[in-house]
């Protein structure tokens, strides 16, 4: 372009992380819509009059659920959450298995988050020995979860795992269960249940879109100021030959 040098290497970073930023302000966008709608279900579910786990099969989608269940845990496969942090305080989410007679289906159930703040010790949980009655609704995970290294399939109960997957569990006990988590609501067994739907709302996805976008527009106009600065400079060259005239 005539009067516009901005130079090769300025044109190439503006080449390669204008698309880039602009491509990372959509996909939060997308993330946050995503996340208005999830909560937009929840709250229109949570309302509904809570199923039993036989019609549970017959919902073609189960997110956010409530079910009414009654059956028995099972203490002996517990899973432990790692990584789970309420008001500051480091501990875990535990998972068992959970048998409805009404579905003879299997059911992974969310009992919730106790503290864990010595490592050295194994969290202490308890569980009920009888059959009971609860409430619990289904969690789908808006996205998978990123791991570094993968979970053993063969490690000692109760398991520490950082990520759940239903199926995984049940064909290593070869049970016949239900693919997604259940998070118990507050009743017999339950520990902490505050749950949150999201970790983060979409107005945070928005914030960060907004931030990409900002990034980007501000990088491509300085690209433009110093393509239009550099033009009116004086080619090295012609400086120098006049110099020596």
């Amino acid at each position: 372009m005539k009067g516009f040098r901005p130079g090769l290497v300025p044109s190439l970073v503006v080449a390669v992380l204008v698309p880039v930023m602009v491509c990372l302000g959509f996909w939060q966008l997308g993330r946050g819509e995503q996340k208005r709608v999830l909560m937009q279900q929840y709250a229109e579910r949570r309302v509904a009059p809570p199923m039993d786990s036989a019609e549970l099969a017959q919902a073609g989608d189960p997110a956010f659920r409530l079910l009414e269940l009654h059956g028995q845990f099972d203490a002996e496969h517990s899973l432990l959450l790692d990584n789970r942090q309420h008001d500051g305080q480091v501990g875990v989410e535990l998972l068992q298995p959970f048998l409805d007679p009404a579905s003879g289906v299997w059911l992974l159930v969310n009992r919730g988050w106790l503290p864990w703040p010595d490592r050295r010790t194994p969290p202490v949980f308890t569980t009920p020995e009888q059959p009971v009655s609860l409430q619990a609704w289904v969690y789908v995970a808006p996205g998978a979860t990123f791991q570094l290294h993968a979970d053993p399939t063969a490690a000692p109960w109760p398991r520490l795992v950082t990520a759940i997957k239903p199926d995984t569990l049940w064909a290593e006990l070869g049970r016949n269960g239900f693919s997604y988590e259940l998070r118990q609501q507050s009743g017999p067994g339950a520990y902490r249940t505050d749950w949150p739907v999201v970790s983060m709302g979409p107005e945070k996805h928005l914030g960060y879109a907004v931030q990409w976008f900002a990034m980007a527009a501000a990088l491509f106009g300085l690209f433009l100021y110093l393509g239009w600065h550099n033009a009116g400079r004086p080619h090295g060259n012609h400086h120098e030959s006049n110099q020596h005239v």
